[in-house]
């Protein structure tokens, strides 16, 4: 089971940009926990169960942790088997029933319209590396699509006369995702003047390749687009999560609805991507309160 934690913690790192410390703590909450049902000689993720968790809480409780600690502890497993599931190494979460106290949770962070079209005008478009790049933030900006599947893309996925992505999410979901002008563009630019000086005669399926021929990962792109955050003076956290949290809120701000935002994102509870309802809700209170004569 501690590989799964190491395998965890690694998606947390590249797929959704987590800080060190939020890291270290899911890292020391989930190792206690394994170890603690190590000691009761369970070693299969598929053999723990809703009294396992309990009992766990129960100990950190009687340890005097307060109950705030204990929530961020059974969030910690929670999304841990959630991860599980969602990459089909687990049929159900025996942590999704647990009662938890309420905690209020985080809304994410997103760009401003001002500040995506700074990013996305940060690479030198006269040189392949540039080109590249361009491609990959319209490509990530104008679906949503998580890091690990831009970086996953292959040359046949792509569709640009019909106007759509094939994608293949977790659990080797699939579905479609439509694309506009500018990613169909930028791809195109990529495909004719660029990839091919990138690969040097190497050969790979996978559409975004490094300045070596090679398939792009997941870090390196995180690199590339944080590098481009600072130099657009954007103050915000620059991850490839932050184009995904500002697809799905501008896509609702301009009246997309919720059941088709959730596709497009490949999220398989709806209640998932309801947190971006009250992210434009949240905005429209502040422009409310700014604009509004008795606001």
């Amino acid at each position: 089971m501690h590989q799964l934690l190491d395998r965890f913690l690694h998606y947390l790192v590249v797929e959704k940009g987590l800080s060190k410390n939020t890291i270290e703590a899911y890292s020391h909450g989930l190792n206690r926990f394994l170890n603690h049902l190590q000691k009761k000689g369970t070693e299969e993720a598929s053999d723990i169960s809703k009294t396992d968790i309990r009992e766990f809480l129960l100990l950190l409780k009687k340890k005097g942790l307060s109950s705030r600690s204990l929530a961020r502890n059974l969030v910690s497993i929670r999304v841990f088997f959630r991860f599980l599931t969602e990459e089909g190494l687990l049929k159900v979460s025996p942590a999704e029933e647990i009662e938890s106290p309420k905690v209020p949770k985080k809304l994410p962070e997103i760009l401003s319209l001002h500040e995506v079209e700074k990013l996305l005008d940060q690479p030198n478009s006269l040189t392949p590396l540039g080109i590249r790049d361009r491609a990959m933030l319209e490509m990530l900006y104008a679906t949503g699509m998580r890091v690990s599947e831009l970086v996953r893309l292959r040359v046949n996925h792509l569709h640009l006369e019909a106007g759509y992505v094939l994608l293949y999410g977790k659990g080797s979901k699939e579905r479609i995702v439509p694309i506009g002008k500018e990613a169909i563009d930028g791809a195109q630019l990529y495909m004719k003047e660029s990839r091919e000086k990138l690969l040097k005669r190497k050969e790979t399926p996978f559409l975004f390749v490094s300045r070596f021929g090679k398939p792009i990962s997941r870090q390196q792109f995180w690199k590339i687009i944080k590098a481009y955050g600072r130099k657009a003076g954007i103050r915000k956290r620059i991850t490839p999560h932050l184009l995904r949290h500002s697809f799905a809120s501008h896509l609702l701000e301009r009246g997309a609805d919720l059941r088709s935002v959730q596709l497009m994102l490949g999220h398989v509870d709806i209640s998932t991507t309801q947190i971006y309802t009250h992210v434009t809700g949240e905005r429209l209170k502040k422009l409310h309160h700014q604009y509004h004569p008795r606001g």
